[in-house]
């Protein structure tokens, strides 16, 4: 129990850094602002997948497969992240995918005894989900994009050249 609750805290830390740090400051394209809460959702989805089912070898199964795809969802948009990132955020975001199969790894290993306190971490996870969905589609007013290497903003249509709406 104290592992998880202990990688859970440093991912949420991780991920607030590289909010407040980061996101802030160059901006979301859409692309991200899609793809992020995408990628929370499936650790929500990981989280209380525990909490709701009962442990046999077919749910373990179908948990491994569930926490593999969500492993390589978060890692889906970095081919294209270096064009916009820092290399500290990308290391950040490195960090960040060292922890994401700690923390679903090691709630399984407390799927049958800490049900309440997965419950606790599915609703933090959910809360930051919609503050993602919340913020980043219906509140920031950014118009553009910093590009890291040129440091060159890019107006919204401009990077639809790049990754479509």
């Amino acid at each position: 129990m104290k592992l998880f609750l202990f990688v859970s805290a440093l991912q949420g830390a991780a991920i607030f850094f590289d909010e407040v740090f980061f996101h802030r400051r160059r901006g979301l394209p859409k692309w991200e602002r899609v793809g992020h809460p995408i990628d929370t959702l499936t650790v929500v989805a990981c989280l209380l997948f525990l909490y709701f089912v009962e442990r046999t070898l077919t749910t373990e199964i179908i948990y491994y497969v569930m926490a593999g795809i969500s492993c390589l969802c978060v890692t889906k948009d970095e081919w294209v992240h270096r064009k916009f990132c820092s290399a500290e955020e990308m290391w950040l975001h490195g960090v960040l995918f060292m922890l994401h199969p700690l923390v679903l790894f090691s709630a399984m290993a407390v799927w049958e005894t800490a049900g309440t306190t997965l419950l606790a971490v599915s609703a933090a996870v959910f809360a930051f989900f919609l503050y993602e969905v919340i913020y980043w589609n219906f509140i920031w007013k950014g118009k553009t994009i910093q590009h890291i290497h040129t440091r060159r903003e890019f107006k919204q249509e401009e990077l639809y050249e790049y990754f479509g709406e």
